[in-house]
Order: C-alpha cells, then sequence, then structure tokens
C-alpha cells in the first residue's frame, strides 16, 4: 500500500491553474491614486510557506456599494478565453494565487462601510476552504463585533500591520501557532 495520498484523499492544486485570471490581484482601477496594497504569506501548520494556494476577495467599493460591477471574468469574445479587467472598473473581487514563497499580493482601495476585507482560502489539503476578514487599520475597528469577541492574541491574527505609505501586510496561518481566526458559515 501506498504511503502517498491518492487524489481522492487530497485536494488541488488544480485550482491555481484553473481558476486565477487576467488581472485578478489589480482590484483597483489602474493609476487610482487611492490604491491600497495589501500583501503577506500562506503557511501551513508547519510554517512553511504554501506555494499552490489562492485567496479570493470580496469587499464593497469605497463608496460602501455592494453591487460590485461586471468585470473581473470578462470573457474574449474571439477565443472565449478569459480577458480578465478592463483596468478602469472597480468590480469589488480578486483572485489571487501565492507564488512559490506563499507570497500573495492585491492592489485594491479602501472599503467604504466597513473596516475589513472579506477572504475565502483554498490550500492544498484543505477540502474545505476557509473564510476569514483582514481588518485594515483604524478606529473602524474599535467597534467591530468579531474583533470584541476575540481574546486579543486572536484578534490580532485578523488585524493588517502597516508595512509602508498605502501598504498593509497580512500573513494566513491555516493552523497551528499563531493560527489565523477563521469563521464558519453555516
Amino acid at each position: 500500500m501506498s504511503e502517498l495520498p491518492t487524489p481522492a484523499q487530497t485536494v488541488g492544486p488544480f485550482y491555481g491553474y484553473a481558476l486565477p485570471f487576467p488581472g485578478g490581484p489589480q482590484i483597483a482601477p489602474a493609476g487610482h491614486p487611492g490604491t491600497l496594497t495589501v500583501h503577506g504569506r500562506v503557511y501551513d501548520g508547519e510554517g512553511a510557506p504554501v506555494p499552490d494556494a489562492l485567496l479570493e476577495i470580496w469587499q464593497p467599493g469605497p463608496d460602501g456599494s455592494r453591487s460590485g460591477a461586471p468585470g473581473s471574468m470578462r470573457r474574449d469574445p474571439a477565443t472565449g478565453g478569459h480577458a480578465g479587467r478592463d483596468g478602469v472598473v472597480f468590480t469589488g473581487f480578486g483572485r489571487i494565487a501565492t507564488d512559490a514563497d506563499g507570497n500573495w499580493a492585491v492592489r485594491t482601495l479602501p472599503p467604504g462601510d466597513l473596516p475589513y476585507l472579506s477572504v475565502c482560502v483554498f490550500a492544498r489539503g484543505l477540502l474545505h476552504h476557509l473564510f476569514t476578514r483582514i481588518y485594515l487599520p483604524g478606529p473602524e475597528t474599535d467597534g467591530d463585533p468579531l474583533l470584541a469577541s476575540l481574546a486579543p492574541e486572536r484578534r490580532a491574527t485578523l488585524l493588517a500591520a502597516e508595512h509602508g505609505p498605502r501598504t498593509l501586510r497580512f500573513d494566513i496561518r491555516l493552523q497551528g501557532p499563531g493560527e489565523t481566526v477563521f469563521l464558519d458559515f453555516p
């Protein structure tokens, strides 16, 4: 009997090949002056970077609108393939694959009406994707009910840290010490 997992015993990393699309990490329109870069690394339970994770980001627009705009998944009319974003419209959705060192980055606009970005994490070995939030620094987080319900050390796993002008760092730890808080939706 083989000690290696069979395809039926594990998940992925097939989604890293099928789900990314051109411009997936570029939620902010090209050249927008309010662009915010959020970056980090995804780690497994042993602290090793995950080279083939996929993150999806959802957020309201800077004006608080939640309807989004079509455009993230535009199709090329000639080939039927993904044409990606038009580079002009803010859609509120992004899909980012990690690189060989587990790094990821998204360029977006600060969400209006909420102090966080919603995140869905896909990674090898996960039978179900995980949901979390990236809370942006600022006074808006003080009254957030989710953050208020967590012990300080757990709360810290949801807070992005300033890492330069208009740049934030947010690492995701799938398990182990400092595991990111993940949300359960019934």
